[in-house]
């Protein structure tokens, strides 16, 4: 055992250490871009720890999988180092540190019969709830009405906005889905079905688990217990919580006391996924004189000329957490606004940028280029394809939503809960000679039976599926044996699902099959099949990259990202595209003072991912196609109001004289003790 260390923390600096050793009271820390936000969070809970706090009571929430196990890696070092542990000594474990969703899982898994939950309930993602809500729609006869009804995508996301943000459905439909505002009466009826729907099936959704954690919480004496059994909660990125969120916070520490938040209002732009600024700059309201703000301001990512841009941007922001970003670099080049002739120059300068930084030392994924929209880099891929120059885009199909994950993930859901009807309606068919017909036939039976593999072994499939149907009820009973070995689960339905890959996808089954290899290392990492199918719909990768490497062979490319798929990352050099009024503010985004204000954060977020060199580009002409009776057109740009002359005084100008920005738009048990199915159907009464 090595000797313990003098002082572990020696290396924060006043702010940091002020939050690190607060006490008990409410905490809210308001860490700005690039101050070293992780590492605070992370030494507070060591800090904790050796002031002997109980790691088995600390409920560390955060927005990520990778966040989480970032955040316990930080702590566990800093731990290893302040107790002199040896090489071969681990640190304490953080058991109850995750996302809001997964640690909401497991918490009413252990009080489901308590609440009128089925112990082995599953959970379904994002594009199988879709289907569920467009199932009961046909149900309903909503699909067949004279009249544009919406479609299953836009149920789902109102009935998703309804929940997170705690809003009434008429309110929801007015502001967001004005369009559908006239079937109000008959969305209330659709949703009320689809939470009936998931109850038969045992089947809770993403948004469900938040709900009905929420729900258990109004129990008094089961949330006292909660609030005390974690002596403190400690949230990362707070200004991305939505309301339901906050509730659930506030129900756990009613007084605060125990209660951190981290965070960052100027970083707050995910409103379009319910997320609540409101919350972060609240809080300190909302939990009264004895909360402590602490700001974090010393950046360590960008050089002062940056940070003052970016600070003279976020200061003309109506309402926010007072701080000014500084650093202790000297020197460093002025941001630029390039001012080019249209999408075209701007997509010629970019990419000559890219290659100049490049000669200059600068590898290409040292380099990102952001914009606000996906499809505003379309010209700038032909471009670099053309020259080429590789990169990545951020951005495309999710992992889990390719069709051989999830086949593959439809057999373990359903093995795992037989009342799964999406699950099994896809896995049946995926038998030669199954389709749709004889796949209902074949869960009608296995849903009115006692014992549904009993029922699926006595199925008499067409004549044409019986041999591969054999091998599917035998690989089903395996799975559902008691004391079936996982990961080993897992390899056996590869097994059985390679020939059928092969079958239906024969031009790229070998990538394919990396996918499920993927797979297979996200499983060796969960302890039960139940683990791995929740943590991976509840934090999935975003693509095959996020645990395999980017899919190229260049060993340098250039970054192409989204701005809110930036927020998080830091690059060298960054070119932000479009940044003109109605491509930043977009022009969908300025129906209300706080869709702007979020628009202007955006623009906060893509400055500060730079490090050393930044450009906002400007083109001046859009070419716009069939937009009036004369057909294409020319619109005219302007430099995007949120860089007023005196901000714009702190870049240089190259091209053009830049337009001046735009005017404003103007801000237009046997019995539970709580019913949480009947309390979420309820909900739409």
């Amino acid at each position: 055992m090595s000797s313990p260390a003098a002082d572990p923390f020696e290396a924060l600096n006043a702010q940091q250490r002020a939050a690190v050793e607060h006490g008990d009271a409410p905490l809210l820390v308001i860490a700005g871009a690039g101050s070293g936000k992780t590492l605070t969070l992370a030494a507070r809970v060591a800090r904790l720890v050796l002031a002997g706090a109980d790691p088995q009571r600390l409920m560390l929430l955060t927005f990520s999988r990778r966040a989480a196990q970032e955040m316990q890696r930080r702590s566990g070092r800093l731990l290893h180092q302040a107790l002199g542990l040896g090489a071969t000594q681990g640190p304490p474990a953080l058991p109850w540190a995750g996302t809001f969703h997964s640690l909401g899982a497991r918490l009413l898994r252990e009080h489901a019969a308590q609440i009128g939950l089925a112990e082995h309930f599953t959970i379904a993602d994002r594009a199988d709830s879709e289907d569920l809500m467009g199932l009961v729609r046909q149900e309903l006869g909503l699909a067949a009405t004279r009249e544009r009804f919406p479609l299953k995508a836009t149920c789902l996301a109102v009935y998703s906005r309804c929940v997170n943000a705690q809003a009434p459905l008429a309110s929801t439909l007015a502001t967001h889905f004005p369009w559908c505002a006239a079937w109000e009466a008959e969305l209330k009826r659709l949703f009320r079905a689809y939470v009936a729907a998931k109850h038969e099936q045992h089947t809770l959704d993403y948004d469900d688990l938040l709900l009905a954690w929420h729900q258990l919480l109004q129990h008094v004496p089961l949330a006292r217990a909660l609030g005390e059994r974690f002596t403190h909660v400690l949230v990362d990125e707070y200004q991305d919580t939505n309301r339901l969120q906050a509730a659930i916070l506030q129900a756990l520490k009613p007084d605060g006391r125990g209660l951190t938040v981290v965070g960052d209002d100027a970083q707050s732009i995910y409103g379009f996924r319910a997320a609540e600024v409101r919350n972060i700059l609240d809080f300190p309201a909302q939990f009264g004189p004895a909360t402590t703000v602490i700001p974090l301001e010393r950046n360590y990512r960008s050089t002062a000329p940056i940070l003052d841009a970016s600070n003279a941007v976020i200061a003309l922001a109506a309402e926010r957490h007072a701080k000014t970003l500084w650093t202790a670099r000297e020197g460093g080049v002025r941001p630029q606004i390039v001012t080019v002739d249209d999408e075209a120059a701007q997509a010629t300068w970019v990419a000559d940028r890219v290659l100049e930084q490049r000669e200059a030392g600068v590898k290409l994924t040292a380099q990102a280029v952001l914009f606000r929209s996906s499809q505003h880099s379309a010209p700038l891929e032909l471009e670099l394809t053309r020259r080429r120059i590789p990169f990545v885009k951020y951005g495309g199909l999710k992992f889990l939503e390719a069709a051989h994950v999830k086949d593959l993930l439809a057999v373990l859901r359903w093995a795992e809960n037989p009342k799964s009807r999406l699950a099994g309606f896809r896995v049946a068919q995926l038998v030669p000679g199954i389709g749709p017909a004889a796949a209902r036939r074949l869960l009608d039976a296995t849903d009115a039976a006692v014992d549904a593999q009993a029922a699926l072994a006595a199925f008499a499939p067409p004549a044409a599926a019986r041999e591969d149907f054999a091998a599917l009820v035998a690989l089903m009973a395996a799975l559902r044996r008691d004391g079936s070995a996982w990961p080993a689960e897992l390899e056996a339905v590869q097994r059985w699902y390679q020939p059928h890959l092969e079958r239906l996808h024969p031009d790229d089954a070998a990538l394919r099959l990396g996918d499920l290899a993927q797979l297979q290392r996200l499983a060796a990492a969960q302890p039960t099949r139940e683990r791995f199918l929740t943590e991976l719909t509840l934090d999935p990768p975003q693509a095959t990259s996020d645990e395999a490497g980017p899919p190229h062979l260049d060993e340098d490319y250039l970054i192409l990202s989204t701005i809110h798929s930036a927020k998080g990352q830091e690059w060298s050099a960054v070119s932000v595209l479009n940044v003109v009024d109605g491509c930043i503010p977009a022009d969908m985004a300025t129906g209300d003072a706080a869709q702007i204000e979020e628009e202007r954060r955006l623009l906060y977020v893509a400055m500060t991912r730079a490090k050393h060199q930044l450009a906002l580009v400007v083109p001046q002409r859009f070419y716009v196609t069939q937009q009036t009776r004369r057909g294409d057109r020319h619109l005219y740009a302007g430099l995007t109001r949120f860089v007023p002359p005196a901000v714009a005084d702190l870049f240089d100008r190259i091209g053009p004289a830049a337009c001046e920005p735009a005017p404003p738009a103007l801000a237009a048990p046997a019995v539970p003790l709580i019913d949480i199915a009947q309390r979420l159907r309820s909900a739409w009464d």
